[in-house]
């Protein structure tokens, strides 16, 4: 019974995560990446808070947080403050069939980052992973013209890239977190509130915002960051399988650009779907060798 809750938790917070892409594009249309990040992080703390005190756990918030205050000021920062706000302006500036592949690879960058900061061996299948997935990257970027190394926004790209080293940067972080993990994670939202909000105000002031777009940043704040990773951390919890659940995750790139092309039209360019299947190899070449990224099993990539 266990394992039939954990296969469900688990599809349905990939079926979820394979939606936001198509939502991110939407809210653009209404918010500025900064705007997006302050209303989202409201949308996901509200949600969370709810989930801890349904979970009777609310009354350590406060204990947790004076435990290693400088420690959840570095998470937030990091995520969802900066991770958010750069993720959102590749988006901005790329389409989305592109900017979702790449920041995929945030599990390759993963496993070069935690050689360097946690001392973790790289073996040979590692660095097969890491070439797969980089030039499945630079297939992307280029749209296939990879010796001429052209791309239609560099700093889109840039801004793609960046986004996997702030999420490895986070999970690295994060296999130093004791705490409950809905708690550690509302903590981030409200430590960086103060931060994204003062932010977007020095940005510029806020339009009127149609209803459309609350709606759709209400989306991104519980489907991307809030509910779906208490989703997902159920779905490991109950699992006595944790490969087969975390495998799952492979599905989403695909479902998503289904959903790109077919709800906002976007046109997916063949050299996507070869950079992506390249993506995917190096990371099921990690999966099927026993790879165990630090924490990485607790998260997913957009």
């Amino acid at each position: 019974m266990n394992e039939r809750y954990a296969l469900g938790y688990g599809m349905a917070a990939v079926l979820l995560w394979s939606t936001v892409a198509t939502a991110f594009k939407i809210t653009l249309d209404y918010f500025t990446p900064i705007q997006m990040v302050v209303a989202a992080s409201v949308v996901s703390a509200i949600a969370l808070t709810g989930i801890a005190y349904w979970q009777g756990k609310l009354h350590l918030l406060g204990r947790t947080f004076a435990e290693r205050p400088f420690y959840y000021l570095c998470l937030g920062l990091i995520n969802p403050f900066a991770y958010y706000v750069v993720l959102f302006k590749a988006y901005e500036l790329l389409p989305a069939s592109q900017a979702q592949p790449l920041n995929y690879s945030w599990a390759i960058t993963l496993t070069l980052m935690a050689a360097v900061f946690l001392g973790q061996k790289i073996r040979k299948q590692d660095w097969a992973a890491c070439a797969l997935g980089y030039f499945g990257v630079i297939v992307i970027a280029t749209k296939g013209d990879v010796l001429a190394l052209q791309f239609d926004s560099p700093t889109g790209v840039a801004l793609a890239l960046l986004s996997t080293l702030l999420w490895a940067m986070y999970w690295i972080l994060n296999t130093k977190n004791q705490a409950d993990p809905v708690l550690g994670v509302l903590l981030g939202f409200l430590v960086s509130l103060p931060f994204s909000i003062s932010l977007s105000l020095y940005s510029g002031e806020w339009p009127s915002i149609p209803w459309q777009g609350w709606l759709a940043v209400s989306y991104v704040g519980l489907f991307e960051m809030g509910i779906t990773f208490v989703l997902w951390i159920n779905a490991l919890k109950l699992t006595q399988n944790t490969a087969r659940i975390s495998n799952l995750i492979f599905i989403s790139p695909f479902i998503s650009l289904m959903l790109l092309a077919t709800i906002i039209g976007e046109e997916i360019h063949p050299s996507t779907l070869v950079g992506l299947l390249l993506i995917v190899c190096g990371l099921v070449i990690q999966q099927f060798k026993g790879k165990k990224s630090p924490e990485a099993v607790s998260d997913r990539s957009q």
